[in-house]
């Protein structure tokens, strides 16, 4: 008999959703059809700011088709309070309601929804409804509002703001023997996930929704229309089976959730809202930043002095905030270092969470500004990095759970080839390009989050495990299925996960790289509880071989529990289940931080990245015809899906050193490249062979699995290896961001 187990944790696994999604049985949330169904299209503000002094809908309204036109003057009703506008990742401030007041906060706010039988009619009435404006003065360029930039009075829950300054910094910077000083801007971008926000609201009697939602959190969604239209949580059902895409501009409910709910309560029927790419420009952004980063090293190259300050832009109405400068007292060694963050108020639409959110902008300046004092000192950038090896989280004084970083760097560089890096810039010379390498640190929190999940064994050997989770392409439907299979030594074929649903286990959303950990862990305690009833229930049953035995002493592989001495000697689950008359078993789990170990304890996510660059040396076209990222994630459940993980990460960060940015006509206030061919991204020309590493890091106080989060990690550090590698190759520093060839030949 063949007792080897066969461990799906840690096996390249094919997505158990993939079929669905590659022959379009998948549907996503414009895709669910239902009785009677309106359309509702979004009619957006053309001026920055100011108010509405009048609409003009009557030619609109004579569409055939048409229903109902809503305004700020006869939406539906909605809670008066701002608490009960606040989601779960909300910043401090006002929340935005749509259609509240006739004021206009930034260009592309909703000033109506046009509401018809037909997609076709309510687009067509949509473009018949004119607006007049009273127009105030705006202002959405950062450098403009810096010198106003303020310390935000109150925290966005789970972003700490920057620690105190440690030593005297100033003074240390003043008598390095090695320093640079210099400013950093990284424009503003845009998800463009690529499918559009979408909300069905399906009308199923008085007071009583199922709603096919764009969401990274289902129940979220589900507690933000219960809130703010006054329903009861169980009588509001959210559903996110497939979600195509959201980098974070999904964690928070959007503007088309609020305007489907509103209209299907109103006229009591169902209603589709589904936002343009245009409109997608205006609902939440990687805010821009600018960062003043001094640093300085002794003659033996370590670090003796670090202040980095950034100011970020935020809307007139709420605080967005991110973790964008605590990188950079953390990620080496130093004794001195003073860092501050402050926001800056645009009339733009609050930004929102994009992958890393903070990190992804405050490392990439800051290892830019490591790369310039490692040259400004004469040493290897690599060789720099290591000499000021961090062992602690020196902003907390806490010791990490594990870092392999060290690993990063070695494997990584072997991989690249950095031996080839010439120290003089600018000369390496292939034909008529110029060649680089250039190299950045990477790093992320490894998050535990509370979550909840339940699994239930029937008695033909099957599993199935839910909680409510989402999957935005990540690939957590498979590894909750992987899971679950290692923990019963099932089949993956044999476990059915069900996520994407607000009537599941409770789950927080999607986002920081924790849902591995967190809803992957709740699955784990479900089926040991799954376990244990088996257990107890084989050790009754007659002539049992496992009567004398401990659950210690038992093995679950194959489809049987067998003495683990003795795999032969075991009962295969359904017999177990057919012996004790039972018609399914459940067990349910859950996961959360330790709060003692936290009080020690830190868990991070680190990376290296090494890049290799050819710059055309008479037009500055940059080629990348190599990135190789080294990646310390504790254990990799599915080492396919986390490849693909981080390659979109790095593709990410390759459009953030190159490519994205919102170009923004201050005059009007207005985003002009608001759609995909001009907003530019990373096309399958840009992209050539990238390497993913992962080196292997044991870990058991990150998460029961031992696992760390790979959503986030793959960007960090990868714009600053391009930016470096580009400075090798060329001798130019550019620390505007993207860095496009004007700024390389100018």
């Amino acid at each position: 008999m063949e007792t080897a187990n066969i461990h799906h944790i840690g096996n390249p696994t094919n997505r158990v959703d993939g079929r669905l999604k590659v022959t379009g049985a998948a549907r996503y949330a414009a895709e669910h059809e239902a009785s009677g169904l309106l359309h509702g299209v979004i009619v957006s503000a053309t001026v920055a700011a100011g108010r509405v002094v009048s609409l003009e809908t009557e030619r609109a309204l004579s569409v055939p088709g048409v229903v109902e036109i809503f305004t700020h003057e006869n939406r539906g009703s909605g809670a008066w309070l701002d608490r009960n506008w606040k989601d779960e990742v909300a910043p401090p401030g006002h929340p935005f309601r749509p259609l509240h007041s006739d004021r206009i906060l930034f260009a592309g706010q909703p000033i109506a929804l046009v509401v018809a039988e037909t997609l076709e009619a309510a687009r067509d009435a949509a473009s018949l409804v004119t607006a007049a404006y009273e127009v105030e003065q705006h202002c959405t360029e950062l450098e403009v509002k810096r010198s106003e930039a303020y310390e935000p009075p109150e925290k966005r829950s789970g972003i700490p703001p920057p620690p105190e300054p440690r030593g005297k910094p100033e003074d240390a910077f003043e008598r390095a023997r090695h320093r640079i000083a210099a400013d950093y801007r990284i424009r503003a971008e845009h998800h463009n996930p690529m499918e559009l926000f979408a909300t069905t609201c399906v009308y199923e009697g008085k007071d009583k929704l199922t709603i096919y939602e764009k969401t990274q959190g289902s129940q979220n969604s589900q507690g933000y229309v219960a809130s703010v239209f006054g329903l009861k949580t169980k009588n509001v059902r959210v559903i996110n089976h497939y979600v195509g895409g959201a980098f974070g501009s999904a964690l928070r409910p959007q503007q088309q959730l609020f305007f489907a709910v509103m209209a299907s309560l109103e006229l009591k029927r169902s209603v589709r809202v589904v936002l343009t790419r245009s409109q997608m420009f205006y609902i939440g952004y990687r805010p821009e930043t600018r960062h003043a980063i001094s640093m300085a090293a002794d003659n033996e190259g370590r670090l003796t002095s670090i202040i980095h300050g950034a100011v970020a832009a935020t809307s007139h109405y709420e605080d967005y905030q991110e973790s964008i400068v605590n990188w950079s007292g953390m990620m080496y060694h130093c004794d001195n270092v003073k860092l501050s963050y402050g926001l800056a108020k645009l009339n733009t639409a609050t930004p929102c969470d994009m992958r890393a959110p903070g990190a992804a902008v405050g490392v990439t300046a800051f290892e830019c500004a490591v790369d310039e004092l490692a040259h400004e000192a004469g040493i290897d950038p690599l060789e720099f990095r290591k000499r000021n090896f961090a062992t602690l989280d020196e902003n907390m004084g806490k010791q990490f759970t594990s870092k392999a970083l060290s690993a990063c760097y070695h494997q990584g560089a072997a991989r690249i080839g950095w031996e080839r890096r010439s120290a003089e810039p600018g000369a390496v010379r292939d034909g008529h390009e110029l060649v680089g390498l250039g190299m950045a640190t990477g790093m992320w929190e490894a998050f535990l989050m509370k979550a909840s999940a339940e699994a239930k064994l029937t008695p033909d050997g099957r599993l199935q495990v839910s909680t409510a989770a989402s999957d935005i392409g990540t690939g957590t439907w498979t590894i909750l299925a992987q899971i679950g299979a290692d923990a019963l030594g099932l089949p993956v074929e044999d476990v059915t996960p069900m996520i994407g649903d607000s009537s599941l286990p409770a789950s927080p959303v999607e986002g920081g790289s924790w849902t591995a950990a967190s809803n992957g862990s709740a699955v784990l305690a479900a089926c040991e509880a799954i376990k244990q009833t088996l257990f107890k229930h084989a050790r009754k049953m007659a002539n049992s071989p496992l009567t004398a035995a401990s659950f210690d002493e038992v093995v679950f592989l194959s489809g049987r529990i067998a003495l683990r001495t003795d795999p032969d000697r075991g009962l295969s689950l359904p017999e177990v289940m057919h012996a004790s008359d039972l018609d399914e078993i459940r067990g349910s789990g859950k996961a959360a931080p330790k709060l003692l170990q936290m009080r020690k304890y830190v868990s991070y996510t680190h990376s290296a990245v090494f890049t290799e660059v050819r710059v055309d040396r008479d037009i500055g076209i940059v080629r990348i015809p190599k990135i190789v990222c080294a990646v310390a994630a504790g254990k990799i459940i599915n080492p396919k899906t986390a490849r693909s993980q981080i390659l979109g990460g790095v593709v990410m960060g390759i459009g953030m050193a190159l490519h994205e940015e919102a170009m923004t006509d201050h005059r009007l206030g207005k985003i002009m490249n608001h759609n995909l061919a001009e907003y530019h991204v990373p096309a399958h020309a840009d992209i050539a062979d990238i390497e993913v590493i992962f080196v292997d890091e044991q870990d058991e106080k990150v998460s029961p699995l031992g696992v760390k989060g790979l959503g986030e990690i793959g960007i960090v550090g990868t714009a600053a290896a391009v930016a470096n590698a580009i400075f090798s190759a060329t001798g130019k520093r550019v620390r505007d961001f993207p860095i496009t060839l004007d700024k390389i030949i100018r």
